[in-house]
């Protein structure tokens, strides 16, 4: 009988606010150790939290895109445990009383539509970091007091493809809110997988927590990785110990950190320094009133009102800074499909061979739109536009002045295009009378050769007329 994998996900998302949660002090990634703490941030006694006024803000966006039940008042906890990267031995957290509850979020996995519960998601601080080196272990207390949302989702889960599917849409939901940057690479975004096995239809099984993965890929390796390591103690006669472990990316193995801790072990209670936190309908309404468009939304709107493809639609809105950058070119240049093939063919394809990620891309749309008027207007070919693009985006260039100094304006001169056409008339007499015998797919390589005489600058369409001409 076979086994069905459950899953579960514990998202931290880490907000793009100026300032930590209950102090000043920046957020800012890097910076030398332990520059960016205050007595707050360090747990020294007497000092006291103050609530940042923009985490609840991001924190009810959020809930309002994940369809969630927004608490009118919820409160903060304290959760203790003791490690070196909490000084105050304790994390400031929500379990009682969380801002959002009982929403969901769509995904699509092989064209089937699925809802995947969120049970809930939380406000709380981040701890420090713990640096390991020849010195031993060193504590960068940076970090501490970052503000964090907890997305906790029900065990709905039941592949890596539907776990990445919905990793990948509260990622963009997230990055459309403009409450998280979420890069993974940075901490900014990070995954805690809960796994168990059963026979289908049955109890669930005992679970186990994964932590340490810092990449989509990661994450499918590591399921892939618990469920077999499960379903072998299972057919051997052994049993799951409910543990938290440490996913090697470099091993593609996990190792046991440390049993998994329930919330009684935290001994869970109510923060006595932070008074609860009361949302009124008038503040609710103008979160709700201020949101923005969301990537699937850009999608559907990218299709009907622009008429490009499903597919191009969903490149485009892969990342906020790509689909302004559409939005801003289809405006200006008044040649949304153009625009649209434009970004989703060479500048993605520029993009990926220059390895520039999405939040670097910083192109000057006035220039891309010279550029879109050029070709759709017959003064460039395609081959030509192809270059000036790469000019545009490698090197910043003027498409103008590039196009006027590599003569790149477009050849439709008559007595031109028919010396060209007359000298491959000449020179592949074979291939001539292949075509006229009826072999027509060598059409194809004689107008390359006619092209390949007239240069970049070549007019393909007057070419294509005279060649068919000759031929004929």
């Amino acid at each position: 009988m076979k086994w069905e994998t459950v899953i579960g996900l514990e998202v931290h998302a880490e907000l793009s606010t100026n300032t930590k949660i209950f102090c000043g002090c920046t957020t800012a990634y890097g910076g030398d150790p332990n520059t960016h703490v205050c007595p707050g941030c360090a747990g020294i006694p007497g000092t006291l939290p103050k609530l940042n006024r923009s985490v609840v803000e991001y924190a009810m966006r959020l809930g309002l895109a994940l369809n969630c039940t927004i608490s009118k008042r919820c409160m903060f906890d304290r959760k203790s445990y003791y490690y070196p990267d909490l000084p105050k031995a304790y994390q400031v957290s929500q379990l009682y009383a969380p801002i959002c509850r009982d929403g969901y979020l769509t995904i699509d996995v092989d064209g089937q539509k699925k809802n995947i519960r969120i049970r809930q998601i939380h406000m709380e601080e981040d701890a420090g970091k713990l640096v390991h080196g020849v010195q031993g272990s060193l504590m960068d207390f940076n970090r501490g007091g970052v503000p964090l949302l907890e997305i906790v989702s029900q065990p709905d889960m039941r592949s890596a493809a539907e776990v990445i599917a919905y990793l990948e849409k509260l990622r963009e939901t997230l990055m459309y809110l403009d409450i998280c940057d979420c890069k993974m690479q940075e901490g900014s975004l990070r995954a805690d997988i809960n796994i168990s096995i059963r026979r289908p239809g049955g109890e669930f099984g005992v679970r186990t927590e994964t932590k340490n993965m810092n990449s989509f890929k990661a994450i499918t390796r590591a399921i892939a990785y618990e469920t077999e390591r499960q379903i072998e103690l299972l057919e051997d006669g052994e049993q799951v110990i409910q543990e938290t472990r440490r996913w090697d990316d470099d091993k593609g193995t996990s190792t046991g950190m440390r049993s998994k801790e329930n919330a009684q072990d935290y001994r869970y209670f109510p923060d006595p320094d932070l008074l609860p936190v009361v949302i009124d309908d008038a503040w609710l309404a103008t979160i709700r009133e201020h949101l923005p468009e969301l990537a699937h939304e850009k999608r559907e709107r990218y299709v009907r009102d622009y008429g490009i493809s499903g597919d191009e639609a969903s490149v485009l809105t892969v990342h906020k800074n790509i689909s302004g950058l559409f939005e801003a070119l289809a405006e200006q240049s008044g040649q949304p499909v153009e625009s649209a093939h434009l970004i989703t063919g060479e500048i993605m394809r520029l993009m990926n061979a220059a390895a520039i990620p999405p939040e670097d891309l910083s192109l000057d749309v006035s220039k891309l739109s010279t550029l879109i008027a050029f070709v759709t207007s017959g003064k460039v070919n395609r081959s030509a536009y192809k270059e000036t693009i790469e000019a545009v985006l490698t090197h910043n260039a003027d498409p103008e002045t590039y196009i006027a100094e590599k003569g790149l304006l477009m050849v439709s001169d008559d007595s031109a295009i028919t010396a060209a056409v007359d000298s491959v008339m000449a020179e592949q007499q074979d291939t001539v009378a292949d075509y006229r015998s009826g072999k027509e797919k060598v059409f194809g390589f004689l107008m390359g050769q006619v092209m390949k005489k007239l240069g970049k600058a070549g007019n393909p369409d007057l070419a294509k007329q005279a060649l068919e001409k000759a031929l004929r």
